[in-house]
C-alpha cells in the first residue's frame, strides 16, 4: 500500500496564501512524505520546498516573457523534429544555445530555403533567452516595417523605435522578402545601426545577405546597414527539404468526417498553430 499523504491544515494554507506561497500546498504533502522517508533535517526540507517555489516562479516568469515576446509556445528546441531532412552546423547551434551571443551583443543570421525550420530555430532560441531572464520580441519583418511606416502618421515612431532597439533580443522573421521603399530602407538602417554593438538580433531570411542589398531603395544605406549586421552576426545556414509537405492534410480511412459539422472554437480556447 502507498503512503497516506499528510493533510495540510487550513491555518497553514491560509498562512501560505497570505505570504503568496499558496502554490506550495500542491506539492507539500509529497515533499513531507519524501522528507520522512529520507529522514531529512528541517533545513533540508525547507530548502527543498523553497527551491520548488523558486522553480515555479522562474518558470512562470519565463512563460510571461515568452507570451509578451509573441513567441509560438510550440517552438522549443526539445520539440524539434529530429526526423526532419535538414542539415546544419551543430557546432554553431551549440554556440547559439549557450546564449553567449547575447552577452556580447552579437547577431544571428539564419538562412535557408522555404520550410526548413528557420522560424522554429529562431523562436526556440527566443524561448531559451526568456528562460534565462532576457526580454525578447518576435515579429515578422514586413509587419515591423508596416508598423514603423504607420507610426509616422500618428507621431509614435520614436516610441516604436525605442521598443525595437531596447529589448535584449529582437527576432525579425522572413527579412528581405520584398523590395523596401525609401522610408523602409531608412528604418532598417537605423534599426541595424542602433542595435549593432548594443543589443542582439536574430534575422531569418530566404535570401543570402549579399542579396539583401538589392532590397534597399538606397544602395549607400544598404551597404552600411548590411555591412554592420553581417560583420556582427553568426551565420547559421539550414539546408534540406521543406517540412511543410508533411503538414499537408490527408483523408484517413481511420478518421472519417463527423456526422455533424464542427462548431467554431472560441478564440481563447484555440491552440496556436505550429509553424516552421
Amino acid at each position: 500500500m502507498g503512503s497516506t499523504m499528510p493533510a495540510i491544515s487550513s491555518d497553514l494554507l491560509d498562512a501560505l496564501k497570505r505570504l503568496r506561497l499558496g502554490r506550495i500546498a500542491a506539492t507539500l504533502p509529497e515533499r513531507l512524505v519524501l522528507a520522512d522517508k529520507q529522514e531529512m533535517a528541517f533545513d533540508e526540507l525547507l530548502l527543498m520546498i523553497l527551491t520548488d517555489e523558486i522553480s515555479r516562479r522562474d518558470g512562470a516568469a519565463a512563460d510571461n516573457r515568452a507570451t509578451q515576446a509573441g513567441l509560438d509556445p510550440s517552438m522549443h528546441l526539445e520539440l524539434w523534429d529530429k526526423g526532419a531532412k535538414v542539415s546544419f552546423d551543430k557546432k554553431i547551434l551549440a554556440e547559439l544555445v549557450s546564449l553567449r551571443f547575447l552577452e556580447t551583443h552579437r547577431h544571428v543570421c539564419i538562412l535557408g530555403p522555404v520550410g526548413v525550420g528557420k522560424t522554429f530555430i529562431a523562436s526556440a532560441l527566443g524561448h531559451l533567452a526568456c528562460r534565462h531572464g532576457y526580454n525578447v520580441k518576435f515579429a515578422r519583418a514586413d509587419e515591423t516595417l508596416k508598423r514603423l511606416r504607420q507610426s509616422r502618421f500618428d507621431n509614435s515612431r520614436d516610441a516604436e523605435m525605442i521598443a525595437l532597439t531596447t529589448v535584449d533580443l529582437l527576432i525579425l522573421d522572413d527579412f528581405a522578402l520584398e523590395p523596401m521603399g525609401k522610408e523602409e530602407s531608412k528604418d532598417v538602417y537605423q534599426l541595424f545601426l542602433e542595435r549593432t554593438g548594443r543589443g542582439s538580433m536574430i534575422i531569418t531570411s530566404n535570401r543570402d545577405t549579399a542579396e539583401w542589398l538589392a532590397m534597399f531603395d538606397d544602395m549607400l544605406l544598404a551597404q552600411s546597414a548590411v555591412d554592420r549586421f553581417r560583420n556582427s552576426a553568426y551565420d547559421f545556414v539550414v539546408e534540406g527539404e521543406s517540412y511543410r509537405p508533411k503538414l499537408k492534410p490527408k483523408i484517413e480511412d481511420t478518421n472519417p468526417p463527423p456526422a455533424t459539422p464542427s462548431m467554431k472554437v472560441p478564440a481563447l480556447q484555440r491552440r496556436p498553430k505550429r509553424r516552421r
